[in-house]
């Protein structure tokens, strides 16, 4: 019997190598495992080399593919001619192959990698010979997770391994190919390699989807439950998607992360992202119930905070810049779930972590977006490209007899960016760069009129309203207008529209168009 070992994780070979010769196996490695198995594990070891009569050529990029290798690997037992042309080569099958890859996920994830140094790291030989094994796994074990040596030793020196488990082990190798070409795949498609233009930037969404996406999903960590403690749940990243955001987020301290606070911070941490400006979210449930812009960050938070401060209790709290000092206490008095930030202040900190459970996230900020957007469906996903488009305020289209004035306009502006974070159908109303009311998920656009009103209460008086999508009745803007709000901002588009403009004209709103819609289900 002949076994093939060829890992870059030399963990426990060592041991597992002297199992197999122990049970009888001839040894045959490579490079530097055969220096690790012969050198510091004391065996005996063939370099391929020996085996196939060829050298290492091209500084070590052709080495296992080669005939004698891979029809030692692909020779079917049960085929007597297959045994015949292994017996006229004078080729000797080969019954177990050891291999794990060169690490081409952590070599592009190095700051500052280049082209050239991916490019080395993809392995070629390693997974062709995995494939080979493991198409053959009926008389080839292969084993590609060093977790699995122990238990693989011990059925090889009792009574060999079953067929399901062998089967088991070429799914496992299979899949570990396919994650490592998703990581290339994702790697070439993106702009991490200094030779994609410029054009092909995430912000730009391209013209038209692939026929065929390479997503393979990776485990990261267990979570305590999903969304409901019945259910179990973790959290997984796709090397072909890249990792940013919050699923690479570093926790700095507290308790162990829920499915519900990731998927509330990925919400906070997308719509502070969004802003420019100094900025501030307060997110329940996925929307944001406060979100304030300013430029002294305690009047933002405290902004965001009154926005809907009862429903704050509990929340995630998000900025787009270091957390201060000052922030950190000026939210002592409420509880969070979580705090996520591109970066903490010393003094802040050290506030925040006297607070046990607060689980508090780094963010590395200016990330680039996943090019796509999926979402799962029953037998299938969704897949769009991201809700980013540029847009500016001063080439909206004012529909009414009245203009918004600066100050409206930049409220509009602010809730318009923050209409396109909350789910549809979105009403925000908004005062001073700051949100006081928001209506949110309702089947129908006037009941979110009617609770971003109950939410802002007196302070809707002298605000300005956003809508993520047309108004199909005028009976939203005399709303709107009963409760004091002064300027509109919608896409417009509705066969209604000039109702629509005829009440807002009728109760002197200043209304704009702009003639795009951001709809978030």
């Amino acid at each position: 019997m002949r076994a093939l070992i060829s890992v870059y994780d030399k963990s426990g070979v060592v041991e597992f190598a002297k199992t197999l010769a122990e049970s009888g196996y001839e040894l045959i490695s490579t490079g530097g495992t055969h220096q690790t198995l012969s050198q510091d594990g004391g065996l005996e070891v063939k370099q391929v080399s020996e085996v196939t009569g060829s050298p290492e050529i091209l500084g070590g990029r052709v080495k296992t593919l080669h005939p004698v290798i891979h029809a030692g690997l692909l020779a079917r037992r049960d085929s007597p001619e297959h045994q015949a042309e292994l017996a006229e080569h004078k080729i000797t099958p080969i019954d177990l192959v050891a291999v794990n890859l060169y690490p081409f996920v952590s070599t592009i994830s190095k700051p500052g990698v280049t082209l050239d140094e991916a490019l080395e790291n993809i392995d070629i030989g390693g997974p062709t010979m995995l494939r080979a094994a493991a198409k053959n796994f009926p008389s080839v074990a292969v084993v590609v997770d060093p977790a699995d040596y122990g238990w693989v030793a011990d059925r090889l020196k009792g009574p060999g391994l079953s067929m399901e488990e062998r089967k088991g082990l070429a799914a496992k190798a299979f899949l570990h190919v396919s994650v490592y070409d998703a990581a290339v795949t994702g790697y070439l498609n993106s702009d991490a390699g200094p030779e994609k233009s410029p054009e092909k930037s995430p912000e730009v969404p391209p013209e038209g989807l692939p026929d065929d996406v390479a997503l393979s999903l990776t485990k990261v960590t267990g979570l305590r439950y999903g969304e409901n403690p019945h259910q179990q749940g973790a959290l997984y990243v796709s090397p072909s998607l890249g990792s940013q955001g919050i699923a690479g987020a570093k926790q700095l301290h507290g308790r162990e992360l829920s499915y519900n606070n990731l998927m509330d911070a990925d919400a906070a941490w997308r719509t502070v992202s969004d802003f420019g400006q100094q900025t501030v979210a307060v997110v329940k449930h996925a929307n944001a119930c406060g979100l304030a812009s300013h430029d002294d960050q305690v009047q933002a938070y405290e902004r965001a905070f009154q926005g809907d401060s009862v429903s704050a209790f509990g929340g995630i709290v998000a900025y787009n810049r270091t957390v201060t000092g000052a922030s950190a206490k000026a939210m002592g008095p409420v509880f969070y779930e979580v705090v996520v930030a591109p970066g903490y202040e010393p003094e802040a900190l050290e506030t925040l972590k006297k607070k046990r459970n607060l689980r508090i996230l780094e963010v590395q900020a200016g990330e680039m977006q996943s090019p796509y957007d999926m979402r799962p469906i029953t037998g299938g996903i969704l897949l769009q490209t991201p809700d980013v488009i540029d847009e500016d305020p001063a080439a909206w289209k004012t529909v009414t007899e009245k203009s918004p004035s600066e100050g409206e306009l930049n409220d509009l502006a602010f809730a318009w960016k923050a209409a396109k974070h909350i789910k549809s159908n979105a009403i925000v109303l908004v005062k001073d760069m700051a949100l006081v009311g928001m209506g949110a998920g309702q089947p129908n656009r006037v009941v979110s009129v009617h609770l971003s009103q109950r939410t802002a209460g007196d302070k809707a008086a002298g605000s300005v309203l956003a809508s993520d999508a047309f108004f199909p009745f005028p009976d939203n803007i005399e709303l709107a207008a009963d409760a004091g709000v002064t300027a509109i901002v919608q896409p417009g588009g509705s066969i209604r529209d000039d109702e629509v403009i005829e009440a807002a004209n009728k109760a002197g709103l200043a209304m704009v168009f702009t003639g795009v819609r951001h709809f978030r289900h």
